[in-house]
C-alpha cells in the first residue's frame, strides 16, 4: 500500500506529513517507557528488520492482486505500539529512499496510513479482546490475528479519506472505497495469519519478549480434596541470560535474511493491492517518477547484477541489514535517552 508520488497534491501531504510528524515526536516518548530493559531495544531493531523482510513477500490474494505485510500490528504487539510506529516508518524510509518504493513527498501520507492507522487500530482492538478472553497465551495469538486482520482495511479506509480530500484525478470516492476495502479485506487474512503465527512462535520461546503479553500468568492449579485451588505464587525468577536473548534476536535475523534474500524470489510479481486499484480506476494516471528511482537498489534489485535471483536477494539482504542497523541505532539512542531522564542527577539527587 506504499502510496506514489502525484497520487495525493501537495498541501494535503504538506498536512499529513505535519500528522506523522507530530505521532513520531509522540512515539518517541513513549517508546522511553516501552524500551525499558535492556532486553526490548534490540528486539525493536529486530521486528523493523523482519517487516522490511516480509513485505517483500508479495502473497496472490486474487486474480491479478497481492498483498504484503503491512506490519503494524505485529510491531505492535511484540514491542509496543508507540515502538511499533516507529518500526513501521523506519521500514518506509528505507524503502522510500534506497528502494524507491513509497514517494518521497508522500512519506507523510504513507507513515500516517501504514504505520500510524495500523499500528493505533490494531493495538486498541488487541487490548480490548484480551480484556474479554480468558488469559492465557492462546488468548494473546488470536487476538493477535483479529487485530492484525482489521488494521488493514482500516488502512484501506484511510487512504481512501485521505484521497479524497487531496486525490488528484477525478475520480469516483465510492468506487476507491469499495475497490480498497473490498481487496484489502483478502489482505488483511494474509497479513492476520502472518502477525498470528510470528506472535505465536515468539510467546511459546520468549513470553518475555512481547509487549502484547506482559503480565501474562499461567496460575498453577492443584487438586485439593477434590477441589482445584491456585496454588501459591511462585517467586519472581531472574532474567533469561543474555544468551538466551541473543539466541532469538539470532534466529530473528537469520530468519529475515532468508526471507529477504531467497524466499522473496519466489514472492507474487502481480501488484499490490493499491497498485491493481489505481490502475484500475485511473488514478496512476497522475502518478510521478520517484526521486530515487537511480538509487543502485531501486525496485529491490542491485543495479549491473544481471541475474534476476542475486540481483534481488542481494537488494534484500542489503535492507534487512541497513534497517536493523538504523532501527536499532534509534532505539538505542531513544532508550539512552530515557536511562539519562532518570538518572539520579536528572532528579537532582
Amino acid at each position: 500500500m506504499h502510496v506514489p508520488d502525484g497520487f495525493i497534491d501537495a498541501p494535503t501531504s504538506a498536512v499529513t506529513g505535519a500528522v506523522a510528524a507530530g505521532a513520531l515526536a509522540v512515539s518517541l516518548r513513549g517508546a522511553r517507557r516501552e524500551l525499558g530493559g535492556e532486553r526490548t531495544a534490540p528486539l525493536a531493531g529486530l521486528v523493523a528488520a523482519f517487516i522490511f523482510a516480509v513485505q517483500m513477500l508479495n502473497f496472490p490474494v486474487a486474480a491479478g492482486t497481492s498483498g504484503h505485510l503491512l506490519g503494524g500490528a505485529l510491531a505492535a504487539i511484540l514491542v509496543g505500539p508507540c515502538t511499533g510506529v516507529l518500526c513501521v516508518s523506519v521500514v518506509l524510509l528505507m524503502q522510500g529512499v534506497l528502494f524507491a518504493d513509497g514517494g518521497l513527498t508522500a512519506l507523510g501520507v504513507n507513515i500516517t496510513d501504514m504505520a500510524l492507522v495500523t499500528t493505533v487500530v490494531s493495538y486498541a482492538v488487541f487490548r480490548a479482546l484480551l480484556a474479554v478472553l480468558p488469559t492465557g497465551r492462546r488468548s494473546v495469538t488470536a487476538a493477535s490475528f483479529v487485530a492484525a486482520l482489521v488494521s488493514v482495511p482500516a488502512a484501506a479506509c484511510a487512504f481512501t479519506l485521505i484521497y479524497a480530500i487531496g486525490g488528484t484525478t477525478d475520480v469516483s470516492i465510492g468506487k476507491v472505497a469499495s475497490a480498497m476495502i473490498g481487496v484489502h479485506v483478502l489482505i488483511g487474512l494474509g497479513e492476520a495469519v502472518i502477525t498470528a503465527l510470528t506472535v505465536g512462535a515468539v510467546i511459546a520461546v520468549r513470553p518475555d519478549l512481547v509487549h502484547g503479553a506482559r503480565g501474562l500468568r499461567r496460575r498453577l492449579r492443584l487438586r485439593v480434596d477434590g477441589r482445584l485451588i491456585d496454588a501459591p505464587v511462585p517467586p519472581v525468577l531472574p532474567a533469561a541470560a543474555p544468551a538466551s536473548r541473543r539466541k532469538v534476536w539470532a534466529t530473528g535475523l537469520v530468519a529475515s535474511l532468508v526471507l529477504a534474500g531467497f524466499v522473496s524470489f519466489y514472492a507474487s510479481a502481480n501488484p499490490d493491492g493499491l497498485e491493481k486499484v489505481a490502475h484500475d480506476k485511473g488514478i496512476d494516471t497522475k502518478a510521478e517518477k520517484h526521486a530515487s528511482a537511480g538509487s543502485p537498489l531501486a525496485d529491490y534489485g542491485v543495479r549491473d547484477v544481471s541475474d534476476a535471483r542475486l540481483s534481488g536477494g542481494l537488494a534484500g539482504v542489503i535492507g534487512v541489514g541497513v534497517t536493523v542497523v538504523a532501527g536499532s541505532a534509534v532505539f538505542w539512542a531513544v532508550r539512552r535517552r530515557r536511562d539519562t531522564d532518570v538518572s539520579p542527577v536528572s532528579h537532582g539527587l
